[in-house]
């Protein structure tokens, strides 16, 4: 597991586009160019993490963190995604950047991860099960998409002690 580069954006846009193209998994209509990768890239580097999993020097999957919420008091959480080459699933690839991401977002100083699962996608719902992830709720036909209403169930993992004092304040994330 290494952190995603600029130099890796072409291969997760790539990675991304089959889910855009032919998925409900994302709800995006059109796969982002690589400079558009590029930039989410650089972006969630800045105040979260990006990392890509590599198998013979090849990337073949990446995942990462992203803002949850835009207003301040939400700035401890955040919003984690993982995608897989379709060659390269149930592998344990998304096992594995999952963890890795997890604790790389928990030493910044994030405390929740949250993730939405548009349905039906068993395998995601399972990954985010096995990885302690709890279910919080499902928002019904949400996004129209392949034609059909899709739902999103979402899901929350702690990142820090759930049972820490919560009348006081955590350091700033990083």
């Amino acid at each position: 597991m290494t952190e995603a580069t600029p130099a890796d954006a072409q291969a997760c846009a790539d990675i991304y586009a089959h889910y855009v193209r032919t998925t409900a998994a994302t709800f995006e209509l059109e796969p982002p160019t690589a400079a558009e990768m590029g930039e989410r890239i650089s972006a969630a580097q800045a105040r979260h993490a990006w990392l890509v999993l590599r198998r013979e020097g090849v990337v073949v999957g990446h995942a990462y963190g992203s803002t949850f919420r835009a207003r301040p008091a939400y700035r401890w959480s955040c919003e984690v995604s993982a995608y897989l080459h379709h060659d390269h699933r149930g592998r344990g690839g998304g096992r594995a950047l999952y963890t890795a991401l997890l604790a790389r977002l928990a030493a910044r100083g994030l405390r929740t991860a949250t993730a939405g699962v548009a349905l039906p996608n068993p395998a995601s719902l399972a990954l985010h099960t096995a990885l302690g992830f709890s279910e919080v709720g499902t928002f019904h036909r949400v996004g129209w998409k392949l034609g059909a209403w899709h739902d999103v169930t979402w899901f929350e993992r702690p990142l820090a002690d759930p049972g820490a004092d919560a009348t006081v304040a955590p350091d700033e994330p990083r």
